[in-house]
């Protein structure tokens, strides 16, 4: 795997568990490539990924910017506590911890898919420190939608009310539902099948390398990762606050960075007119621009991601 060109940071911890992070500065940088004024850069990854996932965009940005990239708790290298409720709040409320005690200025929060929400609704939660946002391919719901189904027939209702009380029902959520999310988890963090995930993910394949799987791999085999895996899926839904609300609550400027061939975002396209449509509602300072990528173009055309972001940047 390419060099991130980034270091560890010295051990910080949120709700007492130990968060990994790197971070870069452009300390050898030519002179005039300096901005002592411009924001800071926090790198926000997404489901399975870490601070590797950035790796061919933290060279790059740290020519010019201080650029820190941060593991979620749950993935990466970042603890895996079982007892945590996973979902936006937490992360929101993380990311944002992380720009106040650890960056102290105004900042850029980059995110893709889940790291999206939750550079979204941190930046929107950090008021004036935050410097902006940028969202790839961001996962999210709007108000108009339900996180989750409810029954409409009177039957499934009732099923639904009583099914705690039914042996069947008690089987399939105590035994059989366990068994096989830890299949599928098994399944899931195989090489192959991580392999063949992201062969699907990125439209062009070239970055699907042996470090990338890896990398995705090796965070999967942590104690506490299988109750992780279980936690974020029976959550259901990213939880916290609809993008629209968040959209009202951010003062910073939006850019949208989308791989218009995203196989995973349902609706993809009608997503897209969302957020451009209720950015817009809010006033928001926004540019978006359609990449030819699918889900993280940030790591599939790093090169153009880059000039787009840095471009941005200095604007």
């Amino acid at each position: 795997m390419p060099a991130l060109a980034a270091l560890p940071n010295a051990p910080w911890s949120y709700l007492g568990h130990d968060v990994y992070s790197v971070s870069s500065s452009p300390i050898d940088a030519p002179r005039e490539n300096l901005d002592k004024d411009s924001p800071a850069v926090l790198l926000v990854h997404g489901f399975g990924a870490s601070t590797d996932h950035w790796r061919h965009n933290i060279p790059f940005l740290s020519r010019t910017h201080e650029v820190h990239a941060i593991d979620l708790l749950g993935f990466g290298r970042s603890a895996k506590p079982s007892e945590l409720d996973y979902g936006g709040e937490l992360w929101k409320e993380q990311v944002v911890a992380y720009v106040k005690e650890r960056i102290r200025r105004p900042t850029v929060i980059v995110g893709n898919s889940l790291g999206g929400y939750a550079a979204l609704a941190a930046g929107a939660a950090l008021e004036e420190e935050s410097a902006g946002v940028v969202l790839l391919n961001a996962a999210g719901y709007f108000s108009d939608e339900k996180l989750v189904s409810t029954p409409k027939d009177l039957s499934s209702k009732f099923r639904k009310i009583v099914g705690a009380g039914l042996s069947r029902d008690l089987l399939v959520k105590w035994f059989l539902y366990p068994l096989l999310q830890r299949l599928i988890f098994e399944n899931l963090r195989r090489p192959g099948v991580i392999r063949s995930t992201l062969q699907q993910v990125y439209i062009d394949p070239t970055n699907v390398d042996d470090d990338l799987v890896e990398s995705i791999r090796r965070p999967s085999l942590d104690p506490g990762a299988f109750k992780v895996f279980q936690k974020v899926f029976q959550a259901r839904g990213l939880k916290g606050k609809p993008i629209d609300e968040l959209f009202q609550d951010l003062q910073s400027p939006l850019l949208l960075l989308w791989g218009d061939s995203d196989p995973w975002l349902r609706n993809a396209k009608a997503k897209q007119d969302k957020f451009r449509i209720f950015a817009r509602q809010a006033s928001l300072e926004v540019k978006e621009v359609l990449l030819k990528a699918g889900h993280c173009p940030h790591d599939e055309i790093p090169d153009k991601v880059n000039e787009e972001m840095l471009s941005w940047l200095k604007g």
